[in-house]
């Protein structure tokens, strides 16, 4: 069994889309929420699951040593960022090679980097004038955004989309591929 860690920050509609893919898996087990927020409606979303969710405030993520307590304690064997907005300490990074991802609301690596998340991407899109956007599904390094990249995929901007817009057809795209892809990389990475 591989438990995994939902990282979250805001709503959790992602965390929540993956526990329901993932419910009654007999390999892969959604075992822990953490959150650097106390007021995050992930939380929420977790209760309603049954899945134990902590708050961790900043302060415990940067130093990452308590995190990574957390995370023994919980047994847990790979890290998915879903809404994730704080930077991962190199300490997570080394600990978990190749087994910490992170989606972003974009064709990476237009539109990325710190400061660079939800509606703030859209907007940047549409701003632009892009015919495009999508998601990208990458490993979590050093850099904001700039981890390999191991999926993508790809929605039609028209000229006459609002960034609500596109933020609906990137939130489609999530939801249909961000769980298969976890499974697939999960996968992979057993085999190595």
């Amino acid at each position: 069994m591989i438990n995994i860690a939902i990282f979250a920050s805001g709503s959790g509609s992602n965390a929540e889309n993956i526990a329901e893919y993932f419910s009654g898996n007999k390999e892969i087990q959604i075992s822990l929420i953490l959150s650097n927020k106390a007021d995050a409606f992930v939380h929420e979303r977790a209760k309603k699951w049954g899945i134990p969710s902590l708050t961790c405030p900043k302060k415990e993520f940067d130093e990452g040593k308590r995190i990574l307590e957390i995370l023994r304690d919980h047994n847990i064997g790979f890290i998915v960022l879903a809404g994730f907005l704080l930077k991962i300490p190199d300490t997570l990074i080394e600990t978990f090679p190749k087994k910490m991802i992170n989606i972003h609301p974009a064709l990476l690596p237009k539109y990325g980097g710190k400061g660079m998340y939800g509606d703030h991407v859209h907007k940047a899109v549409v701003a632009a004038g892009e015919t495009e956007s999508g998601i990208t599904i990458h490993y979590v390094n050093e850099h904001y955004d700039e981890g390999q990249v191991i999926f993508q995929a790809k929605c039609e901007v028209l000229p006459t989309d609002t960034f609500e817009d596109v933020a609906r057809k990137v939130h489609k795209l999530e939801y249909l591929h961000f769980p298969k892809v976890i499974e697939q990389t999960i996968g992979a990475a057993q085999k190595r």
